[in-house]
């Protein structure tokens, strides 16, 4: 069912896919997996280890649900500029190359000049696109980085960025408007399939633009004028959870490993990021933890908790 409202965190994952198809790719660039069944968009979040508010601030504003600085509130900065810099390997790696060889197959550069210019046109805006990020991944997340570590710089701040940030969709739609207007060619599948990709990967940068401007950078300054991100209390992942009940029970590495059919180099893995996220790194802490958050009845640990 469509949702003419922002998407919220006990709103089903399932039933945003449907409705908005395109968030697809921002769940990619989270690293978010398909097959949650009816989770909602919490769980599945605290399940692939993303935050929530971040991922729906950037769900919000690609779905025209929400604009300005308030969407920045409450997000991770951290889990931002990873989104941004897996979003930069998807253009540069994965969508302009593909938009490339089909434009290739599309027109003839060996038989056509003009077929010769577009493709070089295309190349020269590649490589704008190349310095664009370029610039983000060596200068903005840098900034980022040390903003986040506690330090300052004097030499750099996001008014630098804001006013140096330019639109590269913009010659994208250029030469969309080449080919409709100029390109010497009948109808074909193919020209109409490489313009129907050019049309959304135009679209699909916008928004990454409006990602940076919107969220980014308010969220950047904010950083920058209180100080260090504080750490945020992440919900624990449905796996984690069963890891806690079977450490509080008393169950080795690989005990555990054994019980929930993983590696114990997994279950490592699992109590590093539980401790981390709980900032409890005792079996003591975890028992009072799970007693608390009723993930065990004290019956069923009472053999396992020392006597006075």
């Amino acid at each position: 069912m469509y949702k003419s409202g922002g998407y919220g965190g006990d709103d089903r994952m399932c039933d945003l896919v449907c409705d908005r198809y395109a968030v697809l790719q921002v769940m990619s660039r989270f690293g978010i997996a398909l097959g949650f069944g009816d989770k909602s968009i919490a769980e599945v979040c605290a399940d692939n280890q993303v935050d929530t508010a971040t991922f729906l601030a950037v769900v919000n504003l690609l779905m025209n649900h929400g604009l300005g600085e308030k969407l920045a509130d409450g997000i991770s900065v951290r889990a931002l500029t990873d989104y941004l810099h897996n979003s930069h390997g998807y253009f540069l790696n994965f969508r302009l190359p593909a938009i490339r060889r089909k434009l290739i197959e599309a027109v003839d550069c060996a038989q056509n000049d003009v077929s010769f210019a577009i493709l070089r046109f295309f190349d020269e805006y590649v490589a704008e696109v190349q310095r664009h990020m370029s610039y983000e991944e060596q200068r903005v997340f840098p900034y980022v980085e040390k903003l986040l570590a506690g330090e300052r710089s004097a030499d750099y701040s996001m008014e630098i960025f804001r006013r140096h940030h330019d639109q590269v969709d913009a010659k994208l739609g250029e030469l969309k408007n080449i080919i409709i207007k100029y390109y010497p060619s009948g109808s074909t599948n193919e020209l109409n399939g490489v313009l129907f990709d050019i049309f959304t990967c135009e679209q699909e940068l916008a928004s990454h633009n409006a990602v940076e401007d919107e969220i980014l950078v308010p969220a950047v300054e904010r950083l920058a004028a209180e100080g260090v991100e504080p750490p945020k209390s992440e919900a624990l992942s449905a796996r984690e959870r069963e890891i806690v009940v079977c450490v509080v029970k008393g169950l080795t590495n690989k005990q555990i490993a054994d019980a929930l059919c993983i590696s114990a180099h997994t279950v490592i893995t699992h109590r590093r990021n539980i401790a981390s996220k709980l900032q409890i790194h005792s079996a003591a802490g975890l028992t009072i933890y799970a007693i608390v958050n009723k993930l065990v009845e004290l019956s069923e640990i009472k053999d396992t908790i020392p006597e006075t």
